[in-house]
């Protein structure tokens, strides 16, 4: 346990609090239980130990910070370190990677424990991080009725250009970036040059860690895929090796032809799989783990059992680093687009045009000569311009869409 606080208070004291993700202020940290969920290398450690070293300055012993996959805990169980640790003091337990947890009896996990955590000691808060794939988990701890649940998507265009010091403002809503985009992105193109920053963001902007070792930043992303690939879903779903090769294959598959609009056929007789009910199911994996993104007609739809429309990597970063000789730019527009929409809205593939919001909001994407003749006739449609710094009436500008959050 001594062990434990050492790694802890390092972390704590450690942890740059200079920058903070938007989702810091959104969270309501006065709950007993939250869970932060997000794709790997999003943040969501580096988000904990912040709202840690916050409580730390204030009484150092009600804090600690432990992870899950450390080896202390191949021998202690969670349950009983809880017990320890509210015994000395402690008020504010901070748990990453719970998915990696050994557990201590088949019908005894990470959520059972948590569950047995929070009813039995009412003094402790606990904030706990896992991959997005523990949406896929079925715990023998219901903690539905108890957690509060938050998601951290990778970092928007807004959040990228302030944890840059190029520029620090607000999120814009949807309804206003719509209907006020030519006074907002005038404002903002009078205070920098905006285009040369969306540039970086679009190959080296959706991680925070670029900025940790610029040259292995595309390495460091195929690391995490393959952590992604060959432990947490693994690790979740209980699939074989021979599974997990089958998925890494649809994954280099789908970079190399990505906006793709699936031919199962061709797809399964490549990959040899006989059912298609086996194919959806792996879409469904990729797109938990957030490593593509399934863009579907129907807005009520049961993705496990349909037939997506098209898939995208889930976002302009992935594109660059595993597939760079793919990087065209249209690609490069509609999945920034959809990355940055996606992540607070509903988004659909329409008859026409290219993605539809929230059953309402027609969008067309293309470049600064890109016309309505695509969209004509459509109430409530919209041109999407890249290459421009302003909009004007229905023509609003790409880089825009990344201040949502």
């Amino acid at each position: 346990m001594q062990n434990l606080y050492e790694i802890s208070n390092k972390l704590i004291n450690k942890v740059k609090t200079g920058f903070k993700r938007s989702l810091y202020a959104e969270i309501d940290w006065r709950q007993r239980l939250i869970e932060i969920t997000g794709a790997r290398g999003v943040g969501k450690t580096t988000l904990m130990l912040q709202k840690a070293k916050e409580l730390f300055d204030k009484n150092p012993s009600a804090v600690i910070y432990i992870s899950l996959d450390d080896a202390y805990f191949f021998n202690n169980s969670l349950i009983e370190t809880a017990g320890q640790f509210q015994k000395y003091g402690g008020k504010y337990m901070f748990i990453d990677e719970v998915h990696k947890y050994p557990a201590k009896h088949k019908t005894y996990d990470w959520s059972a424990e948590l569950k047995n955590i929070y009813d039995r000691y009412p003094e402790l808060s606990i904030t706990y991080s896992g991959s997005s794939v523990i949406e896929l988990y079925k715990g023998h701890g219901d903690l539905s009725r108890r957690k509060t649940s938050y998601k951290l998507n990778g970092m928007s265009f807004r959040e990228y250009l302030e944890m840059n010091n190029t520029l620090k403002l607000p999120a814009i809503t949807l309804q206003d970036l719509i209907h006020k985009n030519p006074l907002i992105s005038a404002d903002i193109s009078d205070k920098i040059k905006i285009l040369p920053h969306f540039r970086n963001y679009l190959s080296t902007g959706y991680y925070p860690f670029y900025n940790e070792n610029p040259e292995q930043y595309n390495q460091r992303i195929k690391n995490i895929i393959n952590v992604i690939l060959e432990v947490d879903i693994p690790s979740i779903t209980e699939i074989n090796y021979d599974t997990t090769g089958k998925i890494k294959t649809m994954l280099a598959v789908l970079s190399t032809s990505v906006p793709y609009t699936p031919n199962l056929t061709k797809l399964s007789d490549s990959l040899q799989i006989g059912d298609l009910r086996t194919m959806y199911k792996y879409f469904y994996f990729l797109e938990k783990a957030e490593l593509i993104t399934l863009l579907s007609s129907n807005a009520k739809a049961n993705k496990l059992f349909q037939k997506p429309e098209k898939i995208y990597l889930n976002n302009t970063n992935l594109i660059n680093a595993i597939s760079p000789e793919k990087n065209e730019t249209g690609t490069i527009r509609e999945t920034f687009f959809l990355n940055q929409v996606h992540y607070l809205h509903e988004i659909n593939y329409p008859k026409k045009a290219d993605f539809i919001i929230n059953n309402k909001y027609t969008f067309e994407i293309g470049g600064k000569n890109k016309t309505e003749k695509q969209i004509k006739n459509i109430e409530n449609s919209y041109v999407v311009q890249d290459d421009i710094e302003i909009g004007f009436a229905n023509k609003i500008p790409l880089w825009l869409f990344g201040f949502l959050y």
